[in-house]
């Protein structure tokens, strides 16, 4: 049985690590490097870093942070952000980075999934979602696109047929509430695809880990349960442990 993961998900933002409230209202965790030791001793099992300048500000990609960040990184580390061609990808992974994620390009370049999976391989495509929930329905939403009409689970299934190797899913209306994570989303995708499912956005305490486990995701991903609550990354394991998941210690 695979081991359910432990996941950071933090946004890079003016040379810093931060998180958001529903992708705004960016809150300071760290520096980068700072940020990945704390990580390392803290016992989480992978890293993912969204570089929101390069995404939103069509800066180039960051590799000098990505370097620094890799070099102190003892776990899988997940880049995104700012990434539109195959060129961008094989950049990204020469400093350092062990997988890619995809959000905006996919959804305009689907065929760039196949791309990066050929070369590469599936391993290293992270296909990213964000969903807002809108009047009891679910939509694809893109922080420069807007809210888009397009299907959720069809844009995960075409994710998956060209060739992904795991779905990041982020509720934007949870992200960063503490108020759970959005469990009618996970029930919707779930039975659907077969990818593994990373859920994110609104983590508060363990129960809420438990909860989405048990109703199908893969990994949990989080920000602000690692930096601004009393729970510890092993508190959170240790109480997966007990409900019976397989965890990594």
């Amino acid at each position: 049985m695979l081991k359910h993961r432990l996941i950071p998900c933090v946004l890079l933002k003016n040379w810093q690590l931060v998180k958001s409230i529903q992708f705004d209202s960016y809150r300071t965790i760290g520096h980068p490097t700072a940020t990945v030791r704390i990580y390392n001793a803290r016992n989480v099992d992978e890293l993912i870093v969204l570089d929101i300048d390069a995404s939103l500000n069509n800066e180039p990609i960051n590799t000098e942070i990505i370097t620094d960040m890799a070099n102190e990184c003892f776990m899988p580390l997940t880049i995104g952000g700012g990434i539109k061609t195959l060129e961008d990808v094989s950049i990204i992974l020469n400093a350092g980075a062990d997988k890619i994620s995809l959000n905006s390009q996919a959804i305009l370049t689907p065929s760039l999934i196949h791309e990066i999976a050929t070369v590469y391989g599936s391993q290293c495509v992270v296909a990213s979602i964000d969903i807002k929930k809108i009047d009891g329905h679910y939509h694809v939403y893109n922080k420069s696109m807007g809210v888009l009409n397009i299907d959720p689970i069809e844009l995960a299934r075409e994710y998956e047929a060209q060739g992904a190797g795991e779905l990041l899913l982020t509720s934007v209306d949870h992200e960063g509430t503490t108020k759970g994570y959005d469990l009618d989303l996970l029930r919707l995708f779930h039975d659907k695809i077969k990818l593994p499912i990373i859920i994110n956005g609104g983590m508060g305490s363990p129960e809420d880990g438990k909860k989405a486990l048990e109703m199908g995701a893969d990994a949990l991903a989080a920000a602000y349960i690692f930096h601004f609550s009393k729970y510890t990354p092993n508190m959170i394991k240790k109480e997966l442990l007990d409900h019976g998941f397989s965890i990594r210690v």
